[in-house]
């Protein structure tokens, strides 16, 4: 069994929205009272026989079968509104975000249980071209300034299928100094992917992930860290994980377990709080309801985040997330390091990062005091910016970094500092991230 489903809940949620829509607006017949009621019995079926808490799943059925029986469903005719209904009123009762009714015939016709080998393949290459366009959920990876890997991962694919782009990912970001991985638009997905995930972050020795415990088997199972993985792992790098309030399923699993294991620090908002692994189960020819079947049990906490999200280490705004993390990874960075020259290289990136977190203000008279003529390069004045131009070359906006440095901009590794002796500004400094530096004296006008 998947615990958190081998599809993408993003794309299978509007995939279902976009049908549920389509069906709403296309003029469907009306649900009869007998419709309800096998619709009904059947959902209370699948929840007292499937649901992790039994009391809990006899207290939705009780409040379904009530709501039949003294007519709060009668003024409810489609079948989109009825199951959009069902689900708000089980949600109430169970709090848990797991559990979806939907109607979707056109998806539900679609399934392998109900088709012929030859659709089956169909519907199965169709879920593997989407599941490649999407690049099995890894929307971005690159090298943040002062070697801060990044990695945005909006699904934990199956493995089967993302494993390849998963290990050149983690292979990739193998050499940076730190490593951010961007969870705040990821709703969820398999398992086996976080196992793999996980298991570059840490040495090979198995590392207990978590454990699920299943009601309709009645047993326990547990997800341990791989013994072998493809590549470098990167068991000592500092890591952080972004998140949000859109953060679901197995991306809180993938953040909780690195959190109470000591791995990884959150930073962002409190995720959605879905612990609970589920599946889709047919409830009739044209209605779906999603059941938790299982519980996740940490080995640490003993417990879960179901209901209450996992929260982060540093609570911000989740559009702040990325620039706080970049900051504390060449914070500790700096605290960690020893050598001169990495300290140089590490400050240098920080100061840049900050500067354009927080703008540094200069008042009009100082960069007046600025422009002019320093050998072959001219500092020129325009709108309250300062520009940088060598010769016949590009002109450059000169980010403020301090009162007197400036950096190029879309030219990070350079910039200039502003010589002054007895308040009077004398020569223009250039140097670089690399150890270069130069220096021109101010022409007189």
């Amino acid at each position: 069994m998947n615990p958190w489903h081998i599809l993408s809940l993003t794309y299978l949620w509007m995939v279902l929205a976009h049908v549920n829509m389509s069906q709403a607006q296309s003029g469907l017949v009306n649900l009869s009272p007998q419709d309800k009621q096998i619709i009904v019995d059947s959902i209370t079926n699948k929840l007292l026989t499937t649901y992790v808490f039994p009391e809990l799943a006899a207290e939705m059925a009780e409040v379904i079968q009530a709501n039949m029986d003294k007519g709060a469903y009668e003024s409810i005719h489609t079948p989109f509104d009825f199951a959009n209904r069902l689900a708000d009123d089980l949600i109430a009762v169970s709090q848990d975000k797991h559990i979806r009714v939907e109607y979707h015939p056109q998806t539900q016709a679609a399934q392998p249980q109900g088709s012929t080998a030859e659709e089956r393949e169909t519907h199965h290459n169709r879920r593997i071209a989407r599941l490649t366009r999407e690049n099995f959920g890894f929307k971005e990876l690159k090298i943040l300034e002062g070697n801060i890997g990044y990695l945005d991962l909006r699904s934990f694919a199956d493995v089967e299928y993302g494993g390849p782009t998963a290990v050149s990912a983690m292979n990739f970001l193998s050499s940076s100094d730190a490593i951010i991985i961007d969870l705040r638009n990821n709703t969820g997905g398999s398992p086996a992917m976080i196992q793999l995930l996980s298991s570059y972050l840490f040495p090979s020795p198995p590392i207990h992930l978590n454990t699920f415990y299943w009601r309709p088997s009645d047993r326990y199972t547990q997800t341990w860290t791989l013994p072998h993985v493809q590549g470098k792992r990167s068991p000592e790098t500092p890591v952080y994980i972004l998140t949000s309030k859109r953060t679901f399923s197995a991306a809180e699993e993938f953040s909780y377990n690195l959190k109470h294991l000591q791995r990884a620090t959150l930073i962002g908002e409190t995720t959605g709080g879905g612990a609970h692994p589920t599946g889709a189960v047919p409830a009739t020819d044209q209605f779906t309801i999603w059941v938790p079947s299982g519980r996740a049990i940490n080995p640490v906490t003993n417990t879960n985040w179901e209901g209450t999200g996992v929260s982060p280490h540093v609570e911000v705004a989740a559009d702040q997330a990325l620039g706080i993390a970049h900051v504390q990874a060449l914070e500790y960075l700096i605290e960690k390091n020893d050598a001169s020259e990495l300290d140089s290289y590490y400050q240098w990136h920080l100061s840049s990062l900050k500067s354009k977190i927080e703008p540094v203000m200069i008042d009009a008279a100082t960069l007046n005091s600025y422009v002019g003529t320093y050998g072959p390069r001219v500092i020129s004045l325009q709108k309250n910016t300062l520009y940088y131009q060598r010769g016949e070359d590009r002109m450059y906006e000169l980010i403020p970094v301090s009162q007197d440095e400036f950096e190029l901009q879309g030219f990070p590794s350079f910039r200039v500092r502003f010589v002054s002796e007895k308040n009077k500004v004398t020569a223009l400094e250039m140097y670089s991230d690399s150890g270069y530096s130069d220096q021109n004296t101010r022409m007189e006008e």
